[in-house]
């Protein structure tokens, strides 16, 4: 109920980086999409992430537009499109970046994804 009430359990976008620090703040595992509504890959990334939000509700899953968060983008050193970057505690912890970790192709399935979020440790993953 918790984290319900935290934003927890579905797959929604944050309008601005300090909206970012907030919620990072409030959750203890956040997977955060840093997309570009024209980048194609990153509506394939959408379509999982929605899922897993709804599967993994011990997760919060958040998606920001990489061109409106220049700093955070900096800062994080976001240089590929889709970047999924997942923060443990307040801290970046790992990066998903571009497909390579996926299988390198536009059809991986939801499992691969969650395998691949499982091993970072950011979902409870069985």
């Amino acid at each position: 109920k918790e984290w319900l009430s935290k934003g927890h359990g579905e797959y929604r976008e944050i309008p601005s980086e300090r909206d970012f620090f907030q919620e990072v703040k409030e959750s203890k595992n956040v997977v955060c999409h840093f997309y570009r509504d024209t980048t194609f890959r990153c509506q394939i990334l959408d379509k999982h992430l929605t899922v897993l939000a709804k599967k993994h509700v011990e997760t919060k899953f958040l998606k920001l537009n990489a061109e409106k968060s220049p700093f955070l983008c900096e800062r994080l050193r976001i240089k590929v499109i889709p970047t999924l970057a997942l923060v443990k505690d307040g801290k970046t912890h790992d990066y998903i970046v571009g497909f390579t970790d996926l299988g390198n192709t536009d059809d991986f399935t939801t499992e691969t994804l969650e395998w691949r979020l499982g091993c970072a440790d950011i979902i409870n993953y069985r």
